[in-house]
C-alpha cells in the first residue's frame, strides 16, 4: 500500500466527506468472496479492518493471489470504468469490515461535480496503477525463470 492510494491521504477531507455519505457498513467472513472476475461491479469498498487478498484466474491452476489489502485501502476499481466487470477476484483472508458504496450512485456524483470527479478518478487511477505493478511483479514471481528481482 502507498500513502497515495488510501482514501484518508488521495481525498481532500470536503471530498472524503461527500463520498463518506453514501458508505454503508458491512461484514464479511474469512473465505467470503467479495467478488469474481469477469461479473459485473456494481459497488466497491474500503477496508476498515481485516486482509482482502486480490487473485487472478489462471487456467488450470489455483488463482494466484496478486495483492492483499487492509485498513484504508480501496477494494475494487472496475466499477469506475466500462464495461464496469471485475478484472479480479476478492476474497476475505480474515473477518472484514468494510464501508461499501453504491458505485452507480459515486458515478452520478462524480457526473455532478467536475472537481470531486476529477479527484475520484485521480484516486482510482493511482489504484490502478499500484494494482498493475503488483500484478506483474506477483506474476513473474509466479511463472519467470528469475522471478521479479531487479524490478522497482
Amino acid at each position: 500500500m502507498t500513502s497515495a492510494t488510501t482514501m484518508t491521504t488521495a481525498l481532500r477531507t470536503e471530498h472524503r466527506d461527500r463520498l463518506m455519505r453514501l458508505a454503508r457498513e458491512v461484514s464479511f467472513d474469512a473465505g467470503s468472496h467479495l467478488f469474481e472476475e469477469g461479473r459485473r461491479a456494481d459497488r466497491f469498498w474500503i477496508v476498515r479492518t481485516g486482509t482482502v487478498a486480490l487473485d487472478l484466474y489462471v487456467p488450470g491452476r489455483r488463482p494466484a493471489v496478486i495483492e492483499s489489502l487492509g485498513h484504508g485501502e480501496l477494494v475494487g476499481w472496475s466499477w469506475h470504468f466500462p464495461p464496469y466487470l471485475w478484472q479480479l477476484g476478492a476474497e476475505a483472508m480474515s473477518p472484514v469490515r468494510a464501508w461499501e458504496f453504491d458505485a452507480e450512485a459515486v458515478r452520478a456524483m462524480c457526473a455532478e461535480d467536475a472537481e470531486f470527479g476529477r479527484a475520484i478518478a485521480v484516486w482510482v487511477g493511482r489504484v490502478v496503477a499500484q494494482r498493475l505493478h503488483a500484478s506483474r511483479v506477483r506474476l513473474l514471481d509466479l511463472y519467470a525463470p528469475y522471478g521479479s528481482r531487479g524490478l522497482t
